[in-house]
């Protein structure tokens, strides 16, 4: 079965929803009409294009069987997929894609940085009947990249419901494997090597938790490896079509997040090398580059400047995401992220660590660190949660372990005379050997360019999609073929999926185990136990994320279809939308002005913590907004802020 037909549908599906979300807002029609028109154009654009760029090709340099999409997707042997899935990695994998899948499935979505603007941004849009600069004081809701946005909106549109958002994230993972095998095998790792790589990879804690999830930090990992796969293939053969997958992959691929933008070194690499394939076809190539600009950051970046004067959205960033210092962005990035992947997947120091961190560490380290990193960087967590979880310990210390040992097995083989024997790949379109070293040493330097821009926390997980690109030089050699034949080395590999089975297991965010009712009954068996106590409340509020203010919605007339929120810049107005597609929720400042306010909506819903950073109570806010007090409850959106007061409240006509 091959995977290629399946990328190129995911990349071109992208393509289309980015595309038609710009498109459909330029011209005021971003509602089911024009989705539905949208639509009808990319399936006749399917089918026209089906013999040619969605042909399946079963292996490069082998006997060509051409099969037309969609039917090409199917023209596999049955047989020979379930003799795969018989051997011990490849079912590892299937059994960790059906646990995700049922997690997907099992739970709405409550990846709180999704719940908290990535949504509401698109539900303002679809609100509007297009893109907008938003009036809130969720500056995220504006600048960032909006790739994720332009593929969650035909689906809330269309279903009017979040609970199938997963799918975004859960197809993407699905193809890893089939990519990575072939990125490897091109770029001179072993076949062998490859082929249990390309199963284990895909289990790092990020890429597990983030698959049934609507995260947007891992899906652009597909597009990293398309932009560089298609474009290798296109090396041998110059076919024009590979070249326009790599194009358009690419653009996807900044167009999702803008710190994905180094990562276009290896790309650019591969293209320079292959441009001579672009002459054949010089109009249907410009018709590709001006779709991936469209895809891309570009217009993301346009508007910045058109608002803010700035491209990158950085000017009404918080302090710290815009790294100072270079030299200290450059170790302080690698410290932290080698730091987090080594964390033990179950930490119950973690809160002793996150009090103390800061004064045990030498101050040589802390204080550049506080002076250039955004507050918080030193924390972590009891249990990887798809909000901060890099590829892990897991998957860390085996990549630690298979470099060291394949260096010393590579080393002896010089020593007794084996010398190193040509890498044996099943791409027979594997690079020349000076382009396949640049083209692996490029993501690192990637990851530096990175470092130098970003003080951001959490870079463990914001590198997802360049782990993938930057592990192939760590497996070159040929003793990462005599390793992986090891009985320990068998052993540690599967050491780490049975922690990774753990991990999803037991995610805060989707537990596959009666977590609440167990901890509940150990609780009150042991009220004096701290952790008990901790892993209760964190399970009990992670149950409720995905509809955090359902207490306050509640509390809201019936009959009213407008409401304004007047939150923090983190607080999330999710609940407010429900039921999708009946309701309209206008953000406003705490300081704005009263009739502004009164002009759009009759209701609106304050925040407790908001008045407080504003020094301010709510007596004193509603006398100089001439609101009264409907009513008064608790929430609590995160862990770490514990119960907040909200309250409803009518502006008087």
């Amino acid at each position: 079965m091959s995977f290629v037909p399946l990328v190129r549908l995911w990349l071109w599906f992208s393509a289309w929803a980015t595309a038609a979300g710009w498109i459909l807002s330029a011209g005021h029609q971003l509602n089911r009409t024009g989705y539905g028109i949208a639509f009808a154009v990319f399936v006749i654009f399917l089918w026209i294009g089906r013999k040619g760029w969605m042909t399946a090709r079963m292996g490069d340099g082998g006997p060509q069987k051409p099969g037309h999409f969609p039917f090409s997707i199917f023209h596999c042997s049955f047989r020979a997929v379930a003799r795969r899935f018989r051997r011990p990695l490849p079912l590892a994998f299937a059994v960790l894609a059906i646990l995700i899948f049922l997690g997907g499935v099992l739970y709405p979505p409550s990846n709180y940085t999704g719940i908290s603007y990535r949504v509401p941004r698109a539900l303002q849009w679809l609100a509007h009947g297009q893109w907008c600069w938003i009036h809130t004081p969720d500056y995220r809701m504006n600048d960032r990249a909006c790739g994720m946005e332009w593929l969650t909106a035909p689906l809330v549109l269309i279903t009017k419901s979040d609970r199938a958002l997963f799918l975004l994230n859960f197809i993407p993972f699905l193809l890893l494997p089939g990519l990575i095998f072939s990125i490897f095998t091109r770029l001179g790792i072993r076949a062998r090597v490859a082929w249990r790589w390309m199963w284990l990879l895909p289990t790092g804690y990020d890429f597990l938790l983030q698959a049934g999830s609507i995260a947007n930090d891992t899906f652009p990992t597909v597009y990293a490896l398309a932009a560089v796969d298609f474009a290798a293939r296109a090396w041998p053969a110059r076919r024009p079509a590979d070249l326009w997958h790599s194009i358009l992959a690419a653009g996807l691929l900044t167009g999702a997040k803008a710190s994905n933008l180094p990562l276009l070194l290896p790309w650019a690499i591969l293209i320079f090398a292959a441009l001579p394939g672009l002459r054949r076809k010089p109009v249907a190539t410009l018709a590709v580059v001006v779709l991936a600009a469209l895809v891309s950051f570009l217009p993301t970046a346009i508007l910045n400047i058109q608002h803010l004067g700035d491209w990158s959205g950085l000017s009404i960033e918080h302090k710290g995401l815009d790294m100072k210092n270079p030299i200290t962005g450059v170790w302080g990035n690698a410290l932290l992220i080698g730091f987090n992947n080594f964390v033990p997947p179950l930490c119950p120091f973690a809160s002793w660590w996150n009090q103390h961190a800061l004064t045990l560490l030498p101050q040589v380290i802390v204080a550049p660190m506080v002076a250039n990193f955004e507050g918080g960087f030193h924390v972590i967590g009891e249990l990887p949660i798809e909000d901060a979880a890099g590829i892990g310990f897991g998957l860390s210390g085996l990549l630690l372990v298979s470099f060291v040992a394949g260096r010393v097995a590579s080393g002896q083989r010089q020593v007794t005379g084996g010398g190193e024997r040509p890498a044996v790949s099943s791409a027979t379109g594997q690079l020349p050997p000076l382009l396949c070293r640049l083209v692996l040493i490029a993501p690192w330097i990637a990851l530096i360019a990175y470092g130098i821009k970003s003080g951001m926390v959490t870079p463990q997980r914001l590198i997802a999609p360049y782990y993938p690109l930057l592990v192939p030089l760590l497996l070159t050699g040929a003793g990462q073929s005599e390793i992986i034949r090891q009985r320990w080395w068998r052993a540690l590999a599967g050491g780490t999926l049975v922690l990774a089975f753990g991990v999803l297991m037991v995610s805060p965010d989707r537990p596959l185990w009666p977590a609440k009712t167990i901890l509940s009954q150990a609780h009150e068996k042991h009220p004096a136990q701290r952790q008990i106590e901790r892993a209760l409340k964190v399970y009990t509020v992670y149950a409720g994320r995905a509809d955090p203010l359902a207490g306050v919605r509640e509390l809201l007339p019936k009959e009213v279809t407008n409401v304004g929120f007047i939150g923090t810049e983190d607080d999330t107005d999710i609940s407010l939308w429900r039921p999708y597609g009946e309701r309209r929720v206008d953000h406003f400042l705490l300081n704005d002005p009263p009739e502004q306010i009164r002009q759009q909506v009759k209701y609106a819903v304050v925040g407790g913590f908001n008045l407080m950073e504003h020094d301010t109570t709510l007596e004193a806010w509603l006398q100089q907004s001439g609101a009264e007090l409907v009513a008064t409850t608790n929430a609590t959106l995160k862990v770490a802020d514990g119960l907040q007061p909200w309250y409803v409240v009518r502006f008087k006509p």
